[in-house]
């Protein structure tokens, strides 16, 4: 009888492809399914395979020294809720495998491409509709976190220059300050906590859009999701018009709101000194870092690259 080892456990440094595919065939031994020729889809803040002899993806996330939520939980209270997600394949999971968390999906076929803004509108808008909150710990202080979080990711970067932390750390700063002076006008409740086009498919099954990667998901203003997706359809070179319709559909235009420019520059900052912290050094995408903080010396507001 062949005797499995389980991978070495992985850090920030050493998620690559190379690793996580042994994370991969672990978790598979171990739910009991064929890992063989598995073909990955995406390799970023997670490792995403989809399998070749089932219709499943298997999404490996990256260690976290503060934890991880349980988005296997929240899942199931999400369908009972009737919220449009991607669905849990029925296994024993999530798998914790070399100190990365490891869950199943059934696979949907994307063949139309990235769903749309406006797509996203009915989904986001039942999720910020719950009147109850889930049944499971959730992160609580969006802002306050994501402060921290964007702190931390300063100081843990490889790629940075001093100048750039300088620069980085009195943005985060300035932003801080101002925090209290804001004042939201939307419930505060259930979010996504990273709502854009790369996280939603599309159900052609229910003929609607389902959102997925909900590693993110938090009590907080809603005004974080709204903003996240204004951010991704502007900085990623959306057509103006995109964001126009979802916030005809969604029923609130996030650019009326009198803390837009506050929030909008902190999700940026957060998006830019995440990424730096996960870029290796001569990465390509340790370039489009090094390129956005560039852009943030001159204030320049450039179109980003998909990382």
């Amino acid at each position: 009888m062949t005797r499995h080892t389980e991978p070495a456990g992985l850090a920030e440094s050493t998620f690559s492809p190379e690793r996580t595919r042994a994370v991969l065939e672990a978790a598979c031994r171990i739910a009991g399914i064929d890992a063989s020729n598995a073909n990955l889809l995406r390799h970023h803040t997670n490792a995403v395979y989809a399998l070749t002899r089932e219709p499943i993806v298997v999404k490996i996330g990256r260690p976290d020294r503060n934890g991880h939520i349980d988005v296997v939980g929240l899942v199931q209270w999400l369908e009972l809720e009737s919220v449009p997600t991607v669905p849990l394949v029925e296994v024993d999971q999530p798998l914790q495998i070399a100190g990365c968390p490891v869950t199943f999906w059934r696979y949907m076929d994307q063949q139309n491409g990235v769903v749309s803004a406006v797509e996203l509108a009915d989904p986001l808008a039942s999720l910020h509709s719950r009147s109850t909150a889930p049944p499971i710990p959730l992160p609580d202080q969006q802002i306050r976190n994501t402060i921290t979080a964007i702190a931390d990711a300063i100081d843990t970067s490889v790629i940075l220059s001093p100048g750039d932390r300088t620069l980085l750390h009195a943005r985060r700063k300035d932003l801080a300050q101002q925090a209290t002076e804001v004042r939201y006008g939307l419930q505060r409740g259930l979010i996504h906590g990273d709502a854009h086009h790369r996280n939603a498919l599309w159900d052609r099954h229910n003929g609607r859009a389902v959102l997925c990667d909900w590693e993110n998901a938090a009590i907080g203003p809603p005004e974080w999701d709204l903003v996240t997706l204004e951010v991704h359809c502007r900085r990623f070179g959306h057509p103006a018009e995109e964001y126009d319709q979802f916030c005809r559909a969604y029923g609130l235009d996030i650019r009326d709101w009198t803390g837009y420019l506050w929030l909008r520059n902190l999700r940026e900052l957060r998006m830019i000194t995440t990424n730096a912290r996960k870029s290796a050094p001569e990465s390509d995408a340790a370039v489009e870092v090094l390129r956005r903080i560039e852009a943030l010396y001159a204030d320049a507001p450039i179109t980003w690259n998909i990382l």
